[in-house]
């Protein structure tokens, strides 16, 4: 954790320090391609600099997550060192899953792909008709 207000980071450093994506390369894919907001605005470049006290915002996965940065990592360690470095403003609600499952797909008698019996059938007959 930094002490100094005054001490930047790059913002693809710090989204990979806070585990927020599995490698540097995907954090700066995700900051260039225009997803990410810090206080509102718009960040395109990687090497923008973010200090304890912004706000990042940017998709992950089905959410947008709402993060207050509260410290800079010198390293990229453990989860619960990296849970240390943000405030999630807007925590993502956990997925509800059905109690029913869905029943299974079903298909009309005939549709579908033949059975090795189906196809010694019609390989019989068209061998009878004299359609090979």
């Amino acid at each position: 954790m930094s002490a100094e207000p005054d001490e930047k980071l790059r913002i693809d450093k710090w989204l990979w320090h806070a585990r927020f994506f599995k490698s540097r390369t995907l954090a700066a894919k995700s900051v260039t391609g225009g997803r990410v907001r810090v206080n509102r605005q718009v960040v395109k470049k990687a090497n923008h600099a973010i200090q304890p006290g912004d706000v990042l915002t940017f998709p992950l996965g089905p959410h947008v997550r709402v993060i207050e940065v509260t410290g800079l990592g010198a390293r990229r360690g453990p989860a619960s060192e990296a849970r240390a470095l943000y405030t999630d403003l807007d925590p993502p609600q956990p997925r509800v899953k059905p109690d029913v499952p869905p029943p299974p797909a079903e298909r009309e008698p005939g549709s579908g792909r033949p059975t090795k019996k189906e196809r010694r059938a019609i390989d019989w007959l068209k061998s009878w008709l004299g359609l090979d």
